[in-house]
């Protein structure tokens, strides 16, 4: 059993993951809010990621940092204090979990590092200036820290396209947005959590031990297709 470190495992894509691989694997879940089933692999600490110290945690094979944010609007409507959240909830408390987390992970087998970035960071989109900022943050943090902790630990990113999850509800409360938005993917379809949890469950596993500091763009069609 590797032991996997989930950070927002709680909610939306990371309850996906953690429900993906709880039955095989040893989930440690950082979250505010407790995972919605125990389980007899899954140990879980009350925290918040942006304010909290993290626990001490000896050993682990994988950390997954899942907290994300939705945060559309204008620029003329955008204060830079949403800038500067946004800035911390993608990247700063990624980088103050990675720091923290470290001599951990180098004493883990065959360790990985997953982060998340968005389709809205190569396709350019109204509205998503802070967001996308932010995940072009993350994308850059990809690999330059890909670079950085090779050969031993490997760093890659899942890039989804629209997610049915909570922090999506605003862009898919009614069918008709619903029907917009599978329109404009050329699949006709958004994400489902499970989907990209199948995706970090490989990019994790062994079988993608030479992926190292790739975006992976989970898309349904957005970004590589103009139909």
């Amino acid at each position: 059993m590797r032991k996997i470190l989930v950070i927002g495992g709680s909610k939306g894509i990371g309850q996906a993951i953690v429900n993906t691989l709880i039955d095989n694997h040893i989930i440690i879940n950082i979250s505010r809010s407790l995972p919605l089933q125990p389980h007899t692999n899954l140990t879980h600490y009350s925290c918040d990621i942006l304010f909290d110290d993290l626990p001490e945690i000896n050993t682990i094979d994988t950390l997954i940092y899942c907290p994300g944010s939705i945060n559309l609007k204008p620029i003329s409507r955008l204060k830079l204090e949403d800038f500067r959240t946004d800035f911390e909830i993608n990247v700063v408390s990624a980088v103050k979990a990675i720091q923290h987390f470290l001599p951990a992970l180098k004493k883990g087998i065959n360790p990985s590092i997953l982060l998340f970035s968005t389709v809205a960071a190569k396709l350019g989109m109204p509205f998503h200036a802070s967001i996308a900022a932010a995940k072009s943050a993350v994308e850059g943090l990809t690999k330059s820290l890909g670079a950085e902790l090779s050969p031993l630990i490997r760093v890659n990113a899942i890039a989804p396209t629209v997610t049915e999850t909570d922090l999506a509800a605003k862009l898919l409360r009614n069918e008709r947005m619903i029907d917009n938005i599978k329109e404009r993917h050329p699949l006709k379809k958004f994400l489902q959590p499970k989907e990209v949890a199948d995706m970090a469950t490989f990019l994790i596993s062994d079988k993608a031990k030479s992926i190292s500091g790739q975006i992976f763009e989970l898309d349904c069609g957005i970004v590589s297709f103009k139909l």
